[in-house]
């Protein structure tokens, strides 16, 4: 599974109807703003979320849970039997139920949406617009709408929901051309946990008997 759709981890209708100073556009771009502000200033944070994938064409609907951890650029993220480690230069991707890794390295591909960077997506080439704002239990949510300028993209648009008060991600909804949804709900987030950098990398002798497969090279 690639890690650039998971997480997100979070855009709208056409980009002819985004125009500069279009009060939703601005109004958008004041949220996304505060949203990206406010994620620069933990230090680090983890979070518990469900993972749903939908593709009516294909009569496809899973559900499952995950839980993600993020320190700057790195993460690890566990989903579905599998595990994710990325320490910025190396990706670690563990299959608990084979018991083998793969390493190989990271690429910085810009056009991949990762866990350290979808709060920062508006930034890279995408349309955005203010959509409205709902109440979910005693919480306000606003919700905005992302389109990537670029054509052909495999993601057509990624809306999302965040916290009117906090102004933390509360849930995102991918949407690729293929009519595949990927929707993902952040069920509990915990900032500013301590962590120590070698908490980002496999320890291969705490898995006895795994079998590696260095793609590096």
């Amino acid at each position: 599974m690639k890690y650039s759709i998971v997480v997100t981890i979070c855009l709208l209708f056409t980009f002819n109807q985004l125009v500069i100073g279009q009060p939703n556009q601005k109004k958008a771009e004041e949220i996304l703003e505060a949203i990206s502000k406010k994620y620069k200033s933990f230090t680090s944070y983890k979070a518990k979320f469900t993972y749903t994938i939908e593709n009516a064409n294909s009569n496809v609907k899973e559900q499952l849970n995950g839980e993600i951890t993020v320190k700057g650029e790195k993460f690890k993220l566990d989903l579905s039997g599998q595990e994710i480690i990325n320490n910025g230069t190396t990706v670690w991707t563990y299959l608990k139920e084979e018991n083998e890794v793969t390493i190989s390295k990271n690429e910085n591909n810009p056009d991949v949406i990762t866990p350290s960077t979808i709060h920062l997506e508006y930034k890279k080439g995408y349309s955005y617009q203010f959509i409205e704002e709902i109440k979910e239990g005693k919480s306000v949510l606003e919700v905005i709408e992302l389109v990537p300028q670029k054509k052909g993209s495999a993601t057509t648009k990624i809306k999302l929901f965040a916290n009117k008060k906090d102004k933390t991600i509360k849930r995102w909804i991918l949407f690729e051309r293929n009519g595949t949804q990927y929707n993902y709900t952040i069920t509990q987030f915990t900032p500013n946990t301590t962590l120590a950098d070698s908490f980002f990398s496999f320890d291969k002798a705490a898995h006895k008997g795994v079998e590696v497969v260095d793609l590096q090279d």
